[in-house]
């Protein structure tokens, strides 16, 4: 098979850090604060403007309070489950690598002593009917590394005990999130939106502060943990100010991205951008008989971590690791020929491809990148007689 013709504009299909808005060059970041304070007053305002361009963007209510914090969504998920949990019994949900991190983390770092795990295997859910709204619950709502998302929040209770805690990072400004199920959800900056890396987002909701006010965890909190002071939201954090430093050019660059999605029409502008990238890729699928979305069902199918099986029998045949070291050649044929970065399966995940598919990759490049995979895998099936 003969190479394409065309390549993507942008071969920049990585799922974090996730591509650049269209148009952004280091311009975009001429006015960032470097060399000022953080502290200072316009350090202050800026960061004071991304919580604001946050909370219109994203839709987030009023009462609601918005913080950055250290530590990307890693750091926004593990303030939020030592702050927050042992008040009650906790379950937590996986079905893909980091979920599966806060179950290792609730049940054995932080050794929850009344604490349930729902794991499903990579492609799936767990029974979301299973869960207990009288407890805590832990859960990602997109699947980063399975491209398996939650069709819905109606499993979780509206006039539930316990607070629900969910890793978003994926998600948010990709897809929408109900914020009257949601107690503290938290995302990177690095995602949907292409930001730059190592900050992250914590929401909280008017819950989640009266437990903050009203429970001290059985532990020592880090500094960087601690979200009150004297038994009292700390409000500065909500307000502009940070735990520690952070970065004046990442948050120039967020700010950039924010306002790019405001110029588009906001959250309903993004969430389409990012439905048609994933609309791209269905209508190749369907057509393409050696390739599968490793989704089980089309209502949890992600558009933003999209996550490909080659199902060909010969391809099958193979055992995991024969399998992982074909699909790490496919995507590097790609990278070499500058036509797609970044695109083989999470580590942890079956062997496959993952091409994100968020609001900042142009549907055209989907679009110019899938003649590109048909030769790869053509290459690879001709080594192999296929």
């Amino acid at each position: 098979m003969q190479k394409p013709e065309f390549k993507p504009a942008n071969p920049c299909f990585s799922s974090g850090p996730c591509p650049k808005r269209p148009g952004w060059s280091p311009a975009a970041l001429a006015q960032a604060l470097v060399g000022r304070s953080h502290r200072s007053k316009p350090g202050k305002a800026r960061l004071a403007a991304a919580i604001e361009r946050t909370r219109e963007v994203l839709g987030v209510p009023d009462d609601y309070r918005i913080g950055i914090v250290p530590g990307s969504d890693t750091g926004a998920v593990e303030m939020a489950l030592w702050s927050l949990l042992g008040a009650r019994g906790v379950d937590v949900l996986a079905w893909e690598s980091f979920g599966s991190e806060w179950v290792s983390d609730v049940l054995d770092v932080l050794a929850i002593e009344d604490a349930r795990k729902f794991v499903a295997p990579y492609g799936e859910l767990p029974d979301l009917g299973a869960v207990d709204c009288a407890r805590d619950l832990v859960f990602v709502w997109n699947g980063t590394t399975s491209g398996v998302k939650l069709p819905d929040a109606d499993w979780i209770d509206d006039d539930r005990a316990g607070l629900t805690i969910c890793d978003a990072t994926s998600a948010a400004f990709a897809m929408p999130l109900p914020w009257s199920k949601l107690d503290v959800t938290t995302f990177s900056w690095q995602k949907v939106l292409g930001g730059e890396g190592a900050h992250g987002v914590i929401i909280l909701s008017p819950r989640a502060v009266e437990r903050l006010e009203s429970f001290v965890p059985p532990r020592p909190l880090p500094k960087l943990f601690r979200l009150t002071k004297k038994g009292k939201l700390d409000a500065a954090i909500f307000e502009g100010a940070t735990i520690n430093t952070p970065s004046m050019l990442c948050v120039e660059d967020y700010l950039d991205a924010l306002t790019w999605a405001q110029s588009l029409g906001g959250l309903d502008a993004l969430v389409m951008r990012s439905r048609q990238n994933l609309a791209v890729l269905e209508a190749w699928v369907a057509k393409t008989p050696w390739v599968d979305f490793l989704a089980a069902t089309e209502a949890t199918r992600s558009s933003t971590s999209i996550c490909l099986k080659i199902v060909a029998d010969w391809f099958l045949a193979l055992d995991d690791a024969d399998q992982a070291a074909l699909t790490k050649k496919l995507s590097s044929l790609l990278e070499a020929e500058g036509a797609a970065y970044d695109i083989n399966a999470y580590r942890n995940a079956p062997p496959g491809l993952r091409i994100w598919g968020g609001a900042t990759v142009e549907a055209s490049d989907l679009a110019a990148l899938l003649p590109w995979l048909e030769w790869a895998y053509a290459s690879i099936a001709a080594e192999h007689g296929a």
